[in-house]
């Protein structure tokens, strides 16, 4: 059984950075893509970014593109998610997430094992 566990959320001002990290047990960056998704009160559950099992290919969505960065410590089985000059809008619940396989835009649905969230609040 795979455990996904989601750190490094807060609440920062825009402009600021965060640093979002998503630990991993077992061995699951060798069969798992992984992806960061966000979850607005409100509003339906979005892709942030995606990266394969390789960490060959990655696609952000253009919200965050420029801005975030995603990265995997395989040897510590740990997925970050780099996030700066955040925004109001990025203000959500984040989530991190394993999938069989990545590709563009990925849906929630694709996702096998979930995290249980971090909140991420950015305020004007």
């Amino acid at each position: 059984q795979v455990q996904l566990v989601e750190s490094g959320g807060g609440l920062v001002q825009a402009g600021g950075s965060l640093r979002l990290s998503c630990a991993a047990s077992g061995d699951i960056f060798s069969r798992y893509g992984m992806t960061w998704f966000r979850q607005a009160p409100g509003k339906e559950r979005e892709l942030v970014v995606s990266i394969s099992r390789t960490s060959a290919f990655i696609y952000y969505a253009d919200s965050v593109r420029g801005r975030f960065v995603i990265s995997k410590d395989s040897p510590g089985n740990t997925v970050f998610l780099q996030m700066n000059n955040l925004k109001p809008e990025d203000t959500a619940v984040y989530f991190c997430s394993a999938s069989l396989g990545v590709h563009g835009p990925m849906d929630p649905s694709e996702a096998v094992y979930w995290g249980q969230g971090t909140q991420v609040t950015v305020s004007s």
